[in-house]
């Protein structure tokens, strides 16, 4: 008897934690939703379930410092952007869409990631042939959400939890790596015609976001692609390649441009950019101030900056992941992530514009 009296108040005790734990969460919640579209920076698992794709990151040494310790699909040591933003708003993280398509119940309230590794603005050759989910795909996966979620719901209640939801967008890297890849795509643009088409081509898939609910948008600008390991590795220097950062600049500038005129355009659209070109240099510029001694070298690879050979099984792998700016020779590791992260959630001007993450999930 005795000891079933401690059983059944260590049971309430439990249900009462469990309870309370789950009111502090949603309480925390800044936003119903988070619905992530973009690239290898933000998957969080959907190429796994591509069959023919080797844009993949599904096997060891990815996800070594992830709490399951275990490779999950994101292209890092351990948590990614995306994580880190949904840590932030006090979500979990937006489970990749691909693992719930086939759910007729799944659960979408709290966000779906759409991301995939490789993708691009464009529907590019290697996109193509399966190796990743394009934007204008991704897109299309949104709006069968959102068919589902207008059952589940009912209009108004879905037309208001989207309007609320935070659409974070991080994509655009893939499309000047094609670019300066293709001998066929330079004999067709010029650089500046080619950002400028990237601009014009991402407005069209937020139009058709905006028509289907999406409001508030979070927008990461292109990174110093020029500086990370895949770059630096072809130069003898080791120096950053300075006319991929040159035109990175030119798109962001577009980019910035193209989101003022969105805003006159849509009524009720609001959004948050953040500048990541600038906080990367800094960061390679200062490494010490952030807490990093190697800013050219990825962690996980073989060869010259351990960046000749990707992060595989084979590949070596660093001791300290936290004074690594890179990952492998194209993704930064989490603690970079995080640096980003705090920096677009509580950032100022001229970084964060026209406000940060945190004014525009309040505004």
């Amino acid at each position: 008897m005795y000891g079933k009296q401690h059983l059944s108040f260590f049971f309430f005790f439990l249900m009462v934690c469990v309870l309370s734990r789950r009111t502090e969460f949603s309480e925390a919640k800044m936003v119903p939703a988070v619905y992530v579209l973009g690239d290898s920076l933000v998957d969080v698992g959907n190429n796994n379930h591509l069959p023919v794709s080797v844009a993949k990151a599904n096997f060891p040494h990815n996800g070594l410092d992830f709490p399951t310790k275990k490779p999950t699909g994101r292209f890092c040591n351990g948590k990614n952007a995306a994580d880190l933003l949904a840590e932030k708003l006090g979500l979990p993280s937006s489970p990749p869409y691909l693992s719930l398509s086939k759910n007729k119940n799944a659960p979408f309230q709290n966000g779906v990631s759409f991301a995939s590794g490789g993708a691009g603005i464009f529907n590019g050759t290697d996109r193509v042939f399966g190796q990743a989910i394009p934007l204008s795909n991704q897109v299309n996966n949104y709006l069968a959400v959102h068919k589902t979620l207008v059952q589940q719901m009912g209009s108004s209640a879905a037309e208001e939890h989207f309007s609320k939801s935070l659409f974070a967008i991080v994509i655009g890297s893939n499309d000047l790596f094609d670019y300066f890849g293709s001998s066929d795509l330079r004999k067709k643009n010029t650089p500046q015609q080619f950002v400028d088409l990237m601009a014009n081509t991402l407005k069209g898939q937020l139009k058709r976001l905006y028509e289907f609910g999406a409001r508030k948008f979070f927008f990461a600008g292109i990174g110093a692609i020029g500086c990370i390991p895949a770059e630096r590795v072809k130069n003898k220097t080791q120096e950053c390649n300075e006319e991929r950062n040159f035109w990175t600049v030119k798109y962001n500038d577009g980019l910035k441009a193209m989101l003022k005129g969105l805003e006159s355009e849509l009524q009720g659209i609001s959004y948050s950019y953040f500048d990541t070109f600038t906080i990367m240099q800094n960061v390679i510029r200062n490494p010490s101030t952030y807490g990093f001694n190697e800013i050219k070298a990825a962690c996980c690879g073989l060869g010259d900056l351990r960046a000749k050979v990707p992060c595989l099984p084979v590949s070596e792998y660093c001791s300290n992941r936290n004074d690594h700016v890179f990952w492998d020779l194209y993704h930064p590791t989490e603690a970079t992530a995080r640096i980003f992260v705090d920096t677009l959630f509580d950032g100022s001007s001229p970084v964060c514009v026209p406000m940060n993450v945190r004014q525009l999930v309040s505004a």
